[in-house]
């Protein structure tokens, strides 16, 4: 099979990269030279039919991963689809399947059948699934067969965790937090307990590509030593793993496989932009797929928001994906409800980091809003919102009383409405 990287090197235009400029109202020849670069990835497994073209890369507008996923003591398969729904409704670009518990290859066909976006997973969870959860019972060989079948079914792209070797451990076991990553953790104890045995995502590198090169699935290279606390952010540990991952971005591209970087974690506001500009330089401009970063440790409840600062800041100094946190994150699992503020978050996040970089059009939707605004025009405004649903409804619970007039709204009234009173000012000045 040749992949959308082969494609682009050799100059051939794929139906993928078209729409995807297209839905960027992009140059295609951009697109494939961003493509052909590293720059950029463009996850899109054949065997995942009807998928969306979805470009991630600094080129780009901004995107967002809503991750959802089954648990064996608080969901179900029919939960987890609701929230997918509710992603896809409130604009999540990305979605990742973290189900770990039994019958986890129909709930992945499930969801692959239900989601027309890329669709993420990270087979270490399910590797350990089958061995009733005994790190000890898990072997090299069932890691490279879930890979496989994980492609095979049509995932997108997947999460492996190859970085994270065993010199790294005790660094991480100097740490306040220690090894806050469920399959960073999971790959830790295996090292500890196989006998001197390296990390086997890495010693078995070149059968992945294999699997990868076979079905165009995109690496995205897990951060295993992402920081979990402000404390952890910086180690040794964290760039550590870095650099094992910038010189596998190398052993991606090398193979015409897309790749992208998975990153932090918790990290104080001041040093997201050195981060940032780190994991550019060690990965050759690979997408920067973050996690937050989170700026501070105590947003508990409204960590989503907490995300939402980190994520605009991170945006601008070069990450190009943001895995969104709701405001469940570090408390349980999300709700529904918990799904849709966590994508709107990240959706704000994203845009404003968009604005503020200039990126071409991105400024757009903010002066059709101004329009509207200044219009008095609230379906207007609905229409340019990025939750339009949402807006709507709130307006409605907070006008009702209106009696139908739409010239104000209840926040001033009709009186002291300094929109009003500057239309006004505006008809005297004419």
């Amino acid at each position: 099979m040749t992949t959308q990287l082969q494609a682009a090197r050799d100059g051939k235009l794929t139906d993928a990269m078209a729409a995807a400029a297209r839905a960027e109202e992009r140059d295609p020849r951009e697109v494939l030279a961003e493509i052909s670069s590293g720059r950029a990835v463009l996850p899109s497994n054949p065997g995942h039919g009807g998928v969306r073209a979805m470009a991630a890369g600094r080129a780009f507008r901004t995107k967002v991963n809503a991750n959802i996923g089954v648990s064996p003591e608080n969901s179900s398969v029919g939960k987890e689809l609701c929230k997918l729904t509710e992603a896809l409704d409130a604009g999540a670009d990305f979605v990742m399947d973290l189900s770990v518990g039994a019958d986890l290859a129909d709930i992945r066909r499930r969801m692959l059948d239900a989601c027309p976006l890329p669709l993420g997973t990270v087979p270490v969870y399910e590797a350990l699934a089958r061995c009733g959860g005994q790190v000890a019972d898990l072997t090299e060989r069932d890691l490279l067969t879930v890979v496989a079948e994980h492609a095979s079914q049509g995932v997108d792209f997947m999460t492996i965790h190859a970085g994270l070797l065993r010199e790294h451990l005790p660094m991480a076991a100097r740490r306040k937090l220690g090894i806050v990553s469920r399959g960073g953790a999971i790959l830790a104890r295996w090292m500890m307990l196989a006998g001197g045995r390296e990390n086997p995502f890495l010693t078995h590198w070149d059968e992945i590509m294999d699997i990868c090169a076979a079905h165009d699935v995109t690496v995205s290279l897990g951060d295993g030593l992402r920081p979990g606390c402000l404390a952890d952010a910086g180690d040794d540990a964290q760039f550590g793993e870095l650099d094992v991952l910038g010189r596998l971005v190398r052993r991606c591209r090398d193979r015409g496989v897309q790749v992208m970087v998975e990153g932090p974690g918790h990290v104080a506001i001041d040093q997201i932009p050195m981060q940032v500009a780190r994991q550019q330089a060690v990965c050759d401009a690979a997408p920067f797929y973050v996690l937050g970063p989170l700026v501070t440790d105590v947003a508990v409840g409204y960590d989503h928001i907490a995300c939402a600062i980190g994520s605009t800041v991170a945006a601008m100094h070069g990450a190009c994906l943001l895995c969104y946190v709701t405001p469940a994150e570090h408390l349980g699992l999300p709700t529904v409800q918990d799904v849709r503020d966590g994508v709107a978050a990240c959706r704000i996040a994203a845009h404003a980091a968009d604005v503020g970089r200039g990126l071409p059009g991105a400024r757009r939707r903010d002066d059709a809003m101004a329009t509207a605004r200044a219009a008095l025009d609230w379906e207007g405004q609905f229409a340019q919102a990025l939750d339009g649903a949402t807006a709507r409804k709130r307006f409605a619970e907070a006008n009702k009383n209106r009696d139908g007039e739409d010239d104000h709204c209840s926040m001033c009234g009709r009186d002291f409405c300094a929109v009003r009173a500057s239309r006004a000012l505006k008809e005297l000045i004419q």
